[in-house]
């Protein structure tokens, strides 16, 4: 049992709270029996695993363990000691360290008919997350990540995707290097824009589509204006001008899916 709070191990660990340590070491922290275990299912390798005895259930371990038979990196700390540790309030007890993965364009595999949705500086890790979530209940292709702001796996954007960023497949790139992609795919572009728009329920996404949003206080860049098919807006009835991209990015991924179900 590791019982001190200045244990090399555990001061790493809230080491990889920032988004400079995880990047330069290669590893994020997952916190709870539910984003633990969906990364494991998803195919993260696995480093460390810690739990308090205090607060992780017992079939919680065998679970994780009937994917995991050949691991043996578990450890057990004291209360305090998991406090320290822990991110969040009213965790279950568990906190694990995952190997990161990076995907490139080019290791995306697509279906014949892809639905793909691409964030361009994207600035709250929780809206990032809400976004993944809303992808993986959608089953898009992808998700491609252009200039973004916070890193892949900030803890926010973790938590607040539910574990599902594990499930989906995400390409971190440049907008210019996604929009080359994208239409060497021969993959429509259509963008949230308040300029020379149609309402996006006029829109076909019934063939291959790109649906793009941008950062909530700057919108989408001029590259993507002018690659576009076509400009799609939301029609506001009251006196906001705009919704929060996990909500835009929901209505109009769905709008798409209920044409392809058509």
């Amino acid at each position: 049992m590791i019982t001190s709070k200045a244990n090399p191990r555990i001061k790493n660990i809230i080491k990889l709270q920032k988004a400079s340590e995880r990047i330069s070491q290669g590893l994020f922290v997952v916190e709870g029996f539910r984003e633990i275990d969906r990364a494991i299912r998803s195919g993260y390798q696995l480093m460390e695993l810690y739990h308090c005895e205090e607060l992780t259930k017992p079939y919680q371990l065998e679970s994780l363990f009937d994917n995991l038979p050949k691991f043996t990196g578990l450890e057990n700390v004291t209360l305090d000691v998991f406090e320290k540790m822990a991110y969040r309030e009213g965790s279950d007890g568990l906190i694990a360290v995952f190997k990161s993965k990076y995907n490139e364009l080019s290791e995306l595999k697509l279906s014949s008919n892809p639905l793909i949705i691409v964030l361009e500086a994207v600035e709250k890790p929780g809206n990032l997350g809400a976004v993944l979530r809303t992808a993986d209940a959608a089953g898009v292709d992808a998700v491609i990540l252009c200039n973004p702001l916070p890193d892949l796996y900030n803890p926010n954007t973790i938590r607040a995707s539910l574990g599902c960023i594990f499930a989906i497949q995400i390409a971190t790139t440049t907008s210019e290097k996604a929009i080359e992609w994208l239409q060497q795919k021969e993959i429509d572009i259509y963008c949230t824009y308040l300029e020379a728009s149609v309402d996006y329920r006029t829109v076909d996404y019934t063939h291959s589509s790109a649906i793009v949003m941008g950062a909530e206080s700057t919108g989408i860049t001029k590259p993507w204006i002018s690659s576009a098919k076509q400009n799609i807006i939301i029609t506001m009835r009251g006196i906001a001008d705009s919704l929060n991209v996990s909500v835009s990015s929901a209505i109009v991924v769905f709008e798409a899916l209920r044409q392809r179900k058509k």
